[in-house]
This record gives structure tokens, sequence and C-alpha cells, in this order.
């Protein structure tokens, strides 16, 4: 049997990709934000320029977003949850049951590449 060990320094933990993923989702989501705020208030100020309806724009606009951003996250988040657990409890089935069919998968896996390469 082969063992091998990561690189001294680089990240092969999930942990780094997961972070990785919410640093991405927050940068995306917060340019978003600005733009859309940011589009909201320039579009009332071109109508007016009473400061009391800009502001209140900008408010509801970032409050709605901030609430939007949120609820599509949790969604997201638990939609992929519920994937992986549902993937992970179909392999412990199929581990338990056919045990030389996974062996053989995965021995063709680790071949092949996971990605089909």
């Amino acid at each position: 049997m082969i063992t091998t060990r990561p690189h001294t320094g680089e990240p092969h933990t999930a942990g780094i990709a997961g972070r990785l993923n919410w640093l991405r989702a927050g940068v995306l989501g917060a340019n978003d934000g600005i733009v859309s705020v940011a589009a909201i208030v320039v579009g009332v100020a071109g109508a007016t320029n009473d400061l009391a309806p800009i502001l209140t724009a900008g408010t509801a606009a970032l409050v709605g977003g901030a609430i939007s951003m949120t609820l599509g996250e949790y969604v997201s988040v638990s939609s992929q949850s519920d994937s992986e657990k549902t993937l992970i409890a179909t392999e412990r089935r199929e581990l338990s049951e056919m045990p030389a069919q996974e062996l053989d998968e995965l021995t063709g896996l680790n071949r092949t590449g996971f990605d089909g390469d």
C-alpha cells in the first residue's frame, strides 16, 4: 500500500475549501449589494433632491437585500447539506449491501480520477 502525505504548507483539508467558498460568496454578495443599493439611491435621487426619500429608499434596499441574501444563502447551504447527506446514506447502504462492487468502483475511481479523467 502506498501512502502519500501532503507537501509541507499545502492545505489539503476540506476546511480551506469551505472558507474559500464563504469568502467568495461574501465578496460577490457585498459587490451585488453595493451595486443594487447604489442604483436605487441614484434612481430616487434622480427623481427628488429631498434627503428623506433618498435615505428611506437606501435603507429599505439595504434591509431587503440583506434579508434576501441571508435567506438565499441559508436555502443554498441547506440544500447542499441535504444532498450530501443523501449521497452519504446511499454509499453507506451500498457498502453494507454490496461491498465487492463498491471496492471495484473505488478502485476504478482511483485509477481514472474522480472526474473521469
